[in-house]
């Protein structure tokens, strides 16, 4: 083990400094003055009870309602800019969110991510699905490191839990509108009422706009989008000691935004698009699109979800209980240019059930626990259709494939109070997982091909995850700890691939040292982590014809430092500052997928009109893992004043990334640093039921490419909006 290594790099200690010298200043401060600005604590439920956060032994960044507004996130993909180490992903439209380097850029069926995604305690399988707008939202918790032990499979780079306004008894509601750039416009409404035995609640909201690419070749509605979503509640108080709480939950949406991808321009191979396209049928400019169909992006989902809550006396008890159906509708342009030569079609269709029970302890005893049975379902079929010329000949079947994911788990986790300042925590989590009916439908032919019994039989697995802490608090607002957890992302077979080649599971053994400092108007979080980081799940073109396949890289390392601080330094003013050096390398990764191109190559490489093909017996060592910036950082501040008898706000939000790559091999398709800059201001009125509000995003107009899509035919590059700016009006009642 090499954990000691990264103490000594020089940036490191930099962000260290920074992230160590500044709260010993504050702290040191007149201790009357942290009083007076004094806000509520930090409470956090990443042990899935609800505990201080100082008191928990993870790195949790934890954003509430009103964080959320003045960094103007609007989706789950806009935490990234406010929480150090994380960064949301797209390969096409799947959203692939990584914690630390931990991350999967695979799109095949029944995959899944390296974060778990949990709302309102339901968990959220389908990349597919994980973004999507902040209704309603009461805070979002990031928990970093491996989670195997109390959130189970996939969640090896850590978890993300959202949480949502209950019905209410008491009635209120709210409306906010916003109009700006590029015609984007959004309405958004919530109400509740009910009494002491019945409560409900209804939020609906709308957003659309017109994107800001042009396209090239004259339809000017190519990037338009819009979508519309609508949730329900019933909340029923069904004794003093037990309640339900019913939800159904509905969004549609066409947004072809993640598809209008242009020429990808990489500082070796040139310009990636087909060698045979005469340049004047393509463009490498982020604000223009060439294609030769439009490409879209049409999604329907279907969630129905019960929440059971009951005091037994001895413990609490939660059933969390879901249904969810998504269907997509895709097409893209696979050379990413005006020729018409590969346009392709994938539909999706997801079914979901989960079940889960929990028993948490009652608070004051010396020994607080955790026990919890999971269940888990999903059925993930797919289709792929040639979409040249539609009008005239119609989609031409070329594969497709389904599996279904079953998982059955049960965990333990409790904590000791050895003493009033030490405290010992240990935990571990049994699951079973398997893959049935699966298939898989070669090219053209359409018949489905079952997955052998060896095959299913290899990816069927016991795994255990544990984790040990413990913990010393030096006072009641400090805590230090050193912890060991183990995760592990669920093995899958390559049907995508049209092969059924089992793909082994990921697993990963986290060891942390961190400390914890809140006194509700300062707070400071740091950590220094160390991973083991084993069987990568790897996604690349190969094979002739040239299909998306998955493999298994070799075992790769990773270490590094994060630290956040905010501090409260009056009711006028409050800062916050977040950084995150990773250092993550691939120690040895045998046939790494190295793209080159055709021009002189062997024909049995380039067969079938493709243009760049991956060089075979590549091995690689101490490489960067992909899609890892080594240093990433935000700093954002907020000022209040009186104005015209209300409250005129004003924020700021600085993010900033280092360069990665965005190549499976870690050596190929460079993303230079970038930063991005948010501003807001808005002004309540004197009764707090008004607001009116401007802001801007990407102030700094940086463009950044946000995904590259790699194949053999060509690469593309979806780009980062220029700067946009709006206004938003609100009331509430």
């Amino acid at each position: 083990m090499k954990f000691a290594r990264f103490m000594s790099a020089a940036s490191a200690k930099a962000m260290l400094a920074a992230l160590v010298v500044m709260p010993t200043q504050v702290m040191a401060q007149d201790a009357s003055e942290g009083e007076e600005a004094a806000s509520q604590e930090i409470i956090v439920t990443a042990q899935r009870r609800a505990e201080r956060s100082v008191d928990v032994p993870i790195t949790v960044t934890t954003l509430k309602t009103e964080e959320l507004a003045t960094a103007n996130i609007q989706t789950l993909t806009g935490i990234s800019k406010v929480t150090p180490a994380l960064r949301f992903d797209s390969q096409a439209q799947w959203v692939q969110p990584s914690i630390r380097g931990i991350g999967t850029a695979v799109t095949t069926s029944g995959v899944g991510g390296n974060v778990g995604i949990y709302v309102d305690g339901f968990y959220s399988p389908n990349p597919l699905g994980a973004d999507f707008d902040m209704m309603n939202v009461e805070s979002v918790q990031v928990l970093k490191g491996p989670q195997g032990t109390l959130f189970g499979r996939n969640t090896t780079g850590g978890a993300i839990l959202v949480t949502t306004r209950e019905p209410s008894a008491e009635s209120g509601g709210q409306v906010k509108a916003s109009y700006g750039r590029f015609n984007e416009h959004k309405l958004q409404g919530y109400v509740t009422a009910g009494n002491d035995d019945v409560a409900f609640d209804m939020e609906a909201l709308y957003r659309g706009g017109n994107g800001f690419q042009t396209d090239l070749t004259g339809n000017n509605k190519i990037g338009r989008y819009k979508s519309w979503s609508m949730r329900l509640g019933a909340k029923f108080n069904l004794s003093s000691t037990a309640s339900l709480l019913l939800r159904y939950g509905h969004t549609t949406t066409e947004d072809p935004r993640s598809m209008l991808a242009n020429v990808y321009v990489d500082p070796v191979l040139g310009d990636m698009a087909p060698t045979f396209v005469p340049t004047t049928l393509y463009t490498t400019k982020p604000d223009l699109f060439a294609g030769d169909v439009p490409n879209r992006v049409e999604s329907d989902s279907d969630t129905y979800q019960a929440t059971l809550k009951a005091d037994l006396g001895f413990a609490n008890f939660t059933s969390y209980t879901q249904y969810k159906r998504e269907d997509v509708d895709q097409s893209e342009d696979l050379d990413h240019t005006a020729f018409t030569v590969f346009q392709i079609g994938l539909p999706v269709n997801n079914r979901t059930f989960s079940q889960e029970f929990l028993l948490t302890s009652k608070p004051g005893s010396p020994f607080q626990w955790t026990a919890g049975a999971f269940y888990f379902s999903n059925k993930d079929e797919w289709q792929t259709w040639l979409d040249n010329n539609v009008a005239t000949v119609g989609r031409i079947r070329m594969g497709g494939s389904s599996t279904t994911s079953r998982s059955l788990a049960a965990f333990v986790d409790g904590t000791y109070e050895v003493s009033p300042r030490f405290f010992i925590t240990g935990g571990l989590r049994y699951s079973h997982d398997k893959i049935d009916n699966a298939y898989y439908i070669t090219a053209f032919s359409g018949v489905k091909t079952p997955v052998t019994a060896a095959q299913a039989a290899a990816v069927k697995k016991d795994t255990l995850t544990p984790r040990v802490v413990l913990r010393y608090k030096p006072s009641d607002s400090s805590s230090i700890y050193a912890s060991y957890t183990r995760g592990f992302k669920a093995g899958i077979l390559d049907v995508g691939g049209s092969t059924g080649n089992p793909v082994a599971p990921e697993k990963i053994d986290a060891f942390e040292l961190g400390y914890k400092y809140d006194d509700r108007a300062l707070s400071v979080d740091m950590s220094a982590f160390y991973y083991d980081y084993k069987n990568l799940q790897v996604s690349l073109f190969k094979g002739n014809p040239p299909s998306a396949q998955v493999i298994n890289a070799a075992e790769s390392e990773i270490y590094g430092l994060e630290g956040a601080v905010r501090y409260r330094v009056s009711d006028a003013f409050d800062f916050n500052l977040g950084a995150a050096w990773v250092h993550a390398r691939y120690k040895k990764f045998n046939d790494a997928p190295v793209y080159a191109r055709c021009t002189g190559a062997a024909v049995v490489n380039c067969a079938n009109g493709t243009s760049y093909y991956l060089l075979t017996g590549v091995t690689l060592t101490n490489t960067k893992m992909q899609r890892t910036p080594e240093f990433t950082a935000n700093v954002g501040a907020r000022y209040t004043a009186d104005l015209a008898g209300g409250k005129l706000a004003l924020s700021g939000n600085l993010y900033y990334t280092s360069s990665f790559f965005f190549g499976p091999s870690g050596t190929q398709f460079p993303q230079k640093a970038y930063e991005v800059l948010s501003l807001r201001a808005q002004w309540n009125a004197p009764s707090d039921r008004f607001f009116l509000a401007a802001f801007g995003d990407n102030v700094t107009n940086s463009r950044y490419v946000t995904q590259a899509q790699y194949n053999n035919f060509a690469t593309g590059a979806v780009w980062s909006a220029p700067t946009t700016w709006g206004i938003e009006i609100g009331t509430k009642f």
